[in-house]
């Protein structure tokens, strides 16, 4: 846990979230990327059933597929299912969430590398990987989703 001095100007204590939110960047940092890897996992996971955005079967590997039952397409529901459970778990724990965010991205990252055609999305995912990092290190400072600040 961070324990930091209030911003200049602010009474000793813990600050409201609302304060943090107007004078922290740290602490918005850390929400936007809360908020960001807590809705675009669970769409991407929900999108896996409805392919509205595209035919997902395309991004799974061959090798890829021939380790799991069944088709692509139904490989796709449980990738799905692990994307909204990533999802939930940035909202409820995002410490370990960022964390797990971060695993799912390297597992695509190899994927999308290993099929050929795909290394631009894979430097993409590469970038998201790094920010699920930084969201799971910035989780330490806020482990209840406020900071402590000192007397």
């Amino acid at each position: 846990m961070t324990v930091t001095n209030p911003p200049a100007g602010s009474s000793a204590g813990q600050l409201s979230t609302a304060e943090q939110l107007r004078s922290d960047p740290t602490f918005q940092a850390f929400w936007l990327l809360r908020i960001g890897f807590t809705v675009a996992p669970i769409l991407f996971g929900i999108d896996k059933f409805a392919h509205v955005m595209t035919n997902w079967d395309k991004y799974l590997a061959p090798w890829v597929n021939d380790l799991v039952p069944g088709t692509a397409h139904q490989a796709m529901y449980v990738v799905g299912i692990i994307e909204i459970v990533a999802g939930l778990a940035v909202l409820t724990k995002p410490r370990f969430g960022g964390y797990l965010v971060a695993a799912w991205l390297l597992g695509i990252i190899v994927n999308l590398l290993s099929i050929g055609g795909y290394a631009d999305v894979a430097l993409r995912d590469f970038g998201l990987l790094l920010a699920a990092l930084t969201l799971a290190r910035l989780a330490t400072a806020f482990p209840t989703g406020h900071r402590v600040t000192s007397q």
